[in-house]
């Protein structure tokens, strides 16, 4: 069977599998979002907490995949092999960029600007959600849109402990190595992560110009 004919026949498989892949990857980011922009808010304005975070987060970003979801294997409930497990390690790979951009944004903002806002005024909170969050805003969301790719092919590796999405057909492709059908799992599943990825670029290209005004972009 070509490869054509083996997506034509393994259509609604591999669609279901990419939803399932999608899923993980936003619910993972959803959640390193609220965490990793909640962290550089807390520690942009101090150097040694801030230095602490992203070393920390750095680690968890050098930690082999293949390893750090193998460990999972033998912990105790939450983290056995469940959905659990594939979402704690994607939130971890994608704090890094996170953190890192929301810091960067923030410390970017004009000092003249804030001093002028409080010139005017406005309190530490109003500042913040007001005006410096505001102009940090493409920088961070480039944070999550990197954290996104990133954890778009890692999470294929989340099939290693029985996690969802296309890495299932990848796995089953290199445990039948010899066989025909081989090449055309592993194919498939990497066609799945590929279209994935450029989609959910597409939707942050799209993001980025909807919610940045025209002087930030």
């Amino acid at each position: 069977m070509s490869f054509f004919e083996y997506l034509q026949d393994r259509r609604e498989h591999l669609i279901d599998l990419g939803i399932e892949h999608a899923l993980v990857v936003i619910q993972a980011i959803l959640i390193a979002a609220v965490i990793g922009v909640a962290l550089g808010l807390l520690t942009y304005r101090t150097e040694r907490a801030r230095e602490m975070v992203l070393a920390t987060a750095g680690v968890f970003l050098t930690i082999p995949s293949l390893a750090l979801f193998g460990l999972f294997i033998r912990s105790p409930d939450p983290f056995g092999l469940s959905r659990t497990s594939v979402v704690t390690a994607l939130v971890m790979y994608s704090l890094l960029p996170i953190v890192r951009n929301t810091i960067v944004g923030l410390r970017e903002v004009d000092p003249a600007v804030v001093e002028s806002a409080q010139g005017m005024g406005m309190g530490r909170i109003a500042r913040l959600f007001r005006i410096e969050l505001p102009l940090a805003w493409p920088v961070i969301l480039t944070g999550v849109r990197v954290s996104t790719v990133i954890v778009v092919g890692i999470a294929a590796i989340g099939a290693y402990i029985r996690g969802p999405g296309l890495g299932n057909d990848i796995f089953a492709g290199v445990a039948r190595i010899s066989s025909p059908a081989a090449l055309n799992l592993v194919l498939g599943g990497m066609l799945g992560v590929i279209i994935i990825a450029i989609l959910f670029d597409l939707f942050y290209v799209l993001l980025t110009r909807v919610t940045t005004s025209r002087g930030l972009r």
